[in-house]
């Protein structure tokens, strides 16, 4: 679908009429999902709610003539997928003024998207790609150059983040930004020159480097932050994500998150989100965390908006810190006491395996004094995971938020780790088989694609956007298997897994019908599936092909 089209789409939406009381689903393949993996027919919804989930000749029976009947025609639905670990409310804000480079298959069509975006937006403003994308998914298999920038956007300063590890300026935004020289930069932010000292446009530096960079950028109003948001949560409802958990991160302060509170007041957030606070000041991380207690319990919100504790940065020194010093281990601790004694969820953002003892050491000692289980805390990333730290996991009541990263991997990143190593990671088979809770997500926009079906096809097959193998069949779940950790995986981090992430009475009507069946398909073809239909809480939210009318 077109960006036209979808905003058509969006106005529809908006001035659509209520809901009907009844809507009657029948004629699909419909994955349910619950205890006994049934397969159904036809689901019978009333005011958001599904109460029967069954043969179509049953539930036709007591059916009242005022019900809304959709047929699907054969097609597979399933419970609306729930992107455990994703920076939804971040990426929302400019969507709708930013460029996507998502998905671009090549960097001629990168450069297009580019193009495109320029010539809509007015003379002397900035163009901004803030990442989400990398020189492997181009057929090129290369990185754009500021020449060819500047040629897609004239008379406009450029801006195009890659990751968190370097980014991209023209001549006129290295101008606006007053970048002249190294010393320029923030942090140890390096200048790029070639081989007669000039500069190629690239500035490279680390992940602090790049997060302060971004922030010269101009922001968006908040009503183009509201745009955005409707725009991009709509994008995700093209997917079948009927949910978020949004980990707040770099680049979002908390007056940003007005544009998502706005649209919830309004009744008009087309899928469900969960957000976490993170430690606004190096430091001050407990006084910070006391003050959030006081003024937003958990749980605070309703169903469609609601805080879920402190992360993924829950304090500083302990932030993509592989060696943090005795005086940083206590500064979490207390943070993570006083979060436990409170009732407070948290997620901890860790990425390698080599160094997450430390965490998981800081935990135990805490858990030594609260009972954490009923809180559903729960660690990010560590991509590298071994079976004995997934153990260990477990035995602290730990969930894990897994993503696709290595699906994205460059192959140097990938050839530091032995091919033995490389052919279980990450062990997903054995996080099952531990019974550790596992949510899928994608940590977009910045990184990744949001796109969940490109990771699902990447946990059935381990095939990596470069082509490696990764993950032989013993760590491989089944697709129920990887569809359960993408929904009720999921659900359970927000204590919502008996309301979400499964289609029986009872549980909200969250629900995507999709082009294709993801139980059968050959895996390769699963990274192009996508949601016909959208429903979240009985309300249509996403319709295209023969769901459109």
């Amino acid at each position: 679908m077109t960006r036209t089209v979808a905003f058509l789409c969006l106005a529809w939406l908006a001035v659509a009429p209520a809901r009907a009381e009844i809507l009657f689903l029948t004629h699909g393949k419909i994955v349910t999902l619950d205890e006994t993996s049934r397969i159904v027919e036809a689901l019978r919804i009333e005011n958001g709610i599904i109460t029967h989930a069954g043969a179509d000749a049953d539930l036709r029976a007591s059916l009242p003539p005022s019900a809304r009947e959709i047929d699907l025609g054969g097609r597979t639905l399933i419970p609306g997928l729930i992107d455990s670990h994703i920076h939804a409310i971040r990426a929302g804000l400019a969507f709708s003024t930013h460029v996507n480079w998502i998905g671009a298959t090549s960097l001629t069509e990168a450069l297009a998207r580019l193009r495109e975006v320029a010539l809509r937006t007015r003379a002397g403003d900035w163009v901004i790609v803030p990442g989400g994308w990398n020189a492997q998914q181009f057929d090129e298999k290369r990185l754009p150059t500021q020449a060819e920038i500047e040629a897609a956007a004239p008379g406009h300063p450029v801006y195009v983040q890659m990751s968190y590890v370097g980014a991209l300026l023209s001549r006129s935004g290295f101008a606006a930004l007053g970048l002249a020289q190294d010393a320029d930069l923030p942090g140890n932010g390096r200048i790029e020159r070639d081989r007669a000292g000039h500069m190629t446009g690239w500035v490279q530096g680390d992940l602090s480097t790049i997060v302060a960079l971004y922030e010269r950028l101009p922001k968006p109003s908040l009503a183009d932050a509201m745009a955005g948001t409707k725009a991009f949560f709509h994008e995700l409802n093209r997917f079948g994500i009927t949910g978020v958990s949004d980990p707040q991160g770099h680049n979002l302060a908390r007056d940003q998150y007005d544009a998502v509170r706005a649209l919830a007041r309004d009744g008009a957030l087309t899928l469900r989100v969960r957000y976490a606070h993170c430690a606004p000041r190096p430091g001050f991380e407990l006084q910070d965390v006391e003050t959030l207690a006081r003024d937003l319990p958990m749980g605070a919100g309703d169903d469609w908006l609601r805080f879920n504790g402190i992360g993924e940065c829950v304090t500083w020194g302990m932030y993509n810190n592989d060696h943090p010093s005795p005086a940083q281990l206590a500064q979490f601790e207390a943070v993570a006491l006083f979060a436990a004694r409170h009732g407070l969820g948290l997620t901890a953002h860790w990425n390698n395996e080599s160094s997450v003892h430390h965490l998981l050491d800081a935990i135990a000692r805490v858990a030594q004094q609260v009972d954490i289980a009923p809180l559903r805390w729960s660690i990010a990333h560590i991509h590298d995971a071994t079976p004995e730290t997934l153990a260990r996991m477990h035995a602290l009541h730990l969930g894990w938020l897994m993503q696709d990263r290595l699906y994205f991997a460059a192959p140097a990143f990938l050839s530091a780790y032995a091919q033995d190593r490389l052919e279980r990671l990450p062990p997903l088979a054995t996080a099952l088989r531990l019974g550790l809770p596992v949510g899928g997500g994608t940590d977009a926009d910045r990184v990744m694609s949001y796109n969940p079906f490109v990771a699902l096809r990447w946990m059935l097959d381990g095939l990596t956007l470069s082509g490696a193998r990764t993950r032989l069949a013993a760590e491989t779940p089944t697709r129920e298997e990887a569809l359960r950790i993408w929904t009720q995986g999921s659900a359970w981090f927000t204590h919502e897994d008996d309301r979400r992430g499964v289609l029986k009475p009872g549980a909200w009507a969250d629900l995507a019908v999709l082009s294709g069946d993801v139980m059968t398909l050959p895996i390769a073809d699963i990274a192009a599936v996508r949601s016909l239909l959208t429903i979240v809480g009985g309300r249509i939210v996403f319709a295209d092909g023969v769901f459109a009318r």
